[in-house]
């Protein structure tokens, strides 16, 4: 019962897409480049997760956040990333939950502080093979449905939409007004499902992005307009990641300022 229950819960359901996407994206890459990318991420991150909780809580605690975390970094990074990379990635993100904290909750989503991090130790590369870019057009369609069927459970629609329409409006206007061929490979494969996959299912994460409607529009529109800031001035491979983190720091000081905020 207390299994069947965990996976109607959205960390149990956001579990099950993101082994769906795994599944049928390792159809296309192969599973047997992937597993180890996969495997090492996930174990690194639940055996460190694990034990620290238990000290924290006083009993143990299936890590289930720490699943998560590692499934994305794993699906965020090259299938081509040594075992050793993709397990100190995800130890990284884990670590980084618990001395980077506002109140009880972590400022920055772990795997993309995690992987921005890593990509100055090792120049790791950052494939997206997890949003589904390597398979036929129509796959994009699994990727939406699963998106906004996980976007709809934690309550998050405002912050994809307010994420997805600054950062397309900027991209759309750089076409008109510059080179259109210098952002026209945002609207193709990889970067577009990567920019889906982003919105999903990171942008969204409940510990580190706003509750309230109104606040996940502002959150949504730092994320998109740093996004394209980073991409355009900077060119990094992970100008999006950079983008959330900045709006994760906005977030994180939103929560401090109203937990101080004094009471008449």
């Amino acid at each position: 019962m207390k299994v069947s229950r965990f996976f109607r819960t959205p960390k149990g359901l956001l579990i099950v897409v993101l082994g769906v996407l795994v599944g049928v994206a390792a159809l296309q890459t192969g599973a047997r480049l992937v597993a180890p990318v996969v495997m090492s991420a996930v174990c690194a991150a639940m055996l460190i997760d694990a034990p620290i909780m238990r000290l924290r809580r006083g009993r143990w605690h299936f890590p289930d956040g720490a699943l998560l975390t590692g499934l994305i970094v794993a699906m965020i990074l090259s299938p081509h990333t040594s075992w050793y990379v993709s397990a100190a990635t995800s130890a990284v993100a884990v670590l980084s939950k618990y001395p980077l904290r506002v109140r009880t909750a972590n400022i920055f989503n772990p795997a993309a502080f995690a992987l921005v991090a890593t990509f100055y130790i090792f120049n790791t590369g950052q494939s997206w093979w997890g949003a589904l870019p390597e398979l036929p057009a129509i796959a994009v369609l699994l990727l939406i449905a699963s998106g906004v069927f996980i976007v709809q459970r934690v309550n998050k629609i405002p912050v994809v939409l307010a994420f997805l329409g600054s950062y397309y409006l900027l991209i759309t206007l750089a076409a008109f007004v510059g080179d259109p061929a210098r952002v026209a490979e945002l609207y193709r494969a990889p970067d577009l499902h990567a920019a889906l996959f982003f919105a999903f299912f990171m942008v969204t994460d409940p510990p580190t992005s706003p509750p309230r409607h109104r606040d996940q529009l502002v959150y949504g529109v730092i994320v998109g307009v740093v996004s394209y800031a980073v991409f355009e001035l900077v060119g990094a491979v992970y100008y999006l990641l950079a983008g959330l983190l900045v709006a994760n720091v906005w977030e994180a000081w939103r929560r401090w300022s109203t937990a101080n905020r004094p009471t008449r």
